[in-house]
């Protein structure tokens, strides 16, 4: 990488130890660094900020954007001038090319639209060189045993990802075995799409040291450790991409007796934050900015639970992302954390991504994570918009929104058949799949879910 990770690492490290204070001045610095480079090359942001000062440090005084207003208007928004949403479009539509490098420099990565817009996202150096040092955050209380586990299991680490989509698991594991052969030989994923006791066996067999995965995915696994269908003996658990709790944490790190570590971020800004032993993602605020607002996007104090959440990357040059309505409710805590961190710490309501559960008629039951659903459908032609709905412990209900000009007869079998096969592979029951007659629908707080579980 052309940036320099030790030095950044460094001065991650040296901000932790001066405080509260020094975090903050940093943050106002690559704030203002940040809209001053997306005036300079982005059409979008120049026209968005030209009421602004000249110098803006106070996130409170840029507009809300979100994913609908900057994928509208990608050609504007991206600060390289050769970069095409056509092009890029067309990169993404080629699985062969997950991990590689658009133009030689960006790793590009899609999100699945769970707020009903699908969102192409270019990570340039800088954004995957802060990750990179952030990660020294985590490391401090990994010990010499710790480590020495790691060893001898050759520091093998799985990771459970969608294959066949350019996903930011997915395309960052590829583009880490690219650019790194030695240690990304070490490096295995593991596809969430295969039936459980396939995927059980495979593990048990590979017996990695790092086990990485969503939430969900990971619950479900210890669920196999814990009946002993599944036998492995990490030294290290980290999940991501969904909300956990303090129960959740310790029955990872029971099951698995690992240490666990967890992660609220998202596409538009990997290394969002952190979660600590007490249940509470700390933020890189040095680096980004968490703001939790109410519906009207005035600020809401701390201790009080938002309506949403506006985010601030300020590492990705390309893409500038700043105060990006996030979708998810989020409460800022009102004191210090007990674990010591000085950094800001939240709580996340409303990206738990819940497994759909199904009997399986032998009096047991098996959990299918929403991704899977989501990645499966997003690969059928002809489909604009899908939600699933679990309105009973065998009842899929499934609302679309075809494409214009697709043929609304053909998607739905399509889309009857890809599910069927899914159920079927993970032995679940007898489960009806249901064609609503209304369209997908949004929740009252506007957030569009694609997968909703029985309640």
């Amino acid at each position: 990488m052309s940036e320099n990770v030790r030095q950044l690492a460094r001065e991650a490290r040296r901000a932790m130890r001066q405080g509260p204070a020094a975090i903050v001045r940093r943050q106002r610095i690559h704030l203002a660094e940040m809209v001053a480079h997306a005036r300079a090359h982005s059409p979008y942001y120049r026209e968005l900020y030209r009421d602004l000062p000249d110098n803006v440090d106070d996130p409170a005084l840029l507009p809300v954007t979100d994913k609908k207003k900057l994928m509208g208007r990608f050609d504007d928004w991206v600060t390289d001038r050769q970069v095409t949403l056509e092009r890029v479009q067309a990169f993404v539509a080629d699985p062969g090319l997950v991990g590689e490098r658009f133009e030689g420099k960006y790793l590009v990565a899609t999100t699945t639209g769970t707020t009903g817009v699908r969102g192409i996202f270019l990570l340039d150096e800088r954004s995957m060189a802060v990750e990179t040092s952030l990660a020294s955050r985590s490391s401090a209380d990994v010990g010499v045993g710790d480590v020495i586990r790691t060893l001898a299991r050759a520091g093998r680490t799985a990771v459970m990802s969608a294959p066949g989509g350019h996903f930011l698991s997915a395309a960052s594991t590829a583009r880490f075995r690219k650019d790194s052969p030695r240690l990304g030989g070490r490096m295995r994923a593991f596809s969430i799409h295969q039936p459980l006791p396939e995927l059980t066996a495979e593990l048990t067999q590979y017996n990695p040291a790092i086990l990485v995965g969503f939430l969900s995915m990971l619950t479900q696994l210890a669920g196999e450790q814990e009946a002993g269908r599944l036998r492995i003996h990490p030294v290290l658990i980290i999940g991501g991409g969904e909300t956990s709790t303090a129960a959740d944490l310790d029955r990872l790190a029971t099951a698995f007796r690992a240490k666990v570590r967890v992660a609220y971020a998202a596409t538009e800004c990997s290394f969002l934050s952190l979660g600590c032993r007490h249940g509470w993602y700390h933020v890189n605020s040095d680096w980004a900015v968490v703001e939790p607002v109410d519906a009207d996007y005035r600020p809401v104090p701390p201790g009080e639970l938002s309506h949403t959440v506006l985010v601030s990357n300020l590492a990705n040059r390309v893409q500038p992302i700043l105060r990006y309505d996030l979708g998810d409710r989020v409460l800022l805590r009102p004191d210090p954390c007990p674990c010591g961190n000085p950094l800001p710490a939240i709580q996340v309501q409303g990206r738990a991504a819940d497994m759909l559960t199904f009997p399986t008629g032998r009096g047991e039951h098996v959990g299918i994570s929403p991704m899977t659903f989501g990645t499966l459908l997003d690969r059928a032609p002809g489909i604009e918009q899908f939600q699933i709905v679990q309105t009973a412990p065998t009842t899929l209900r499934v609302r679309l929104r075809v494409e214009a000009g697709a043929d609304a007869g053909r998607v739905w079998q399509a889309v009857r058949d890809e599910i069927a096969h899914l159920l079927t592979e993970h032995k679940a029951g007898d489960v009806a799949i249901e064609r609503a007659e209304e369209p997908p629908q949004q929740s009252p707080g506007g957030k569009f879910r694609r997968i909703i579980p029985l309640a």
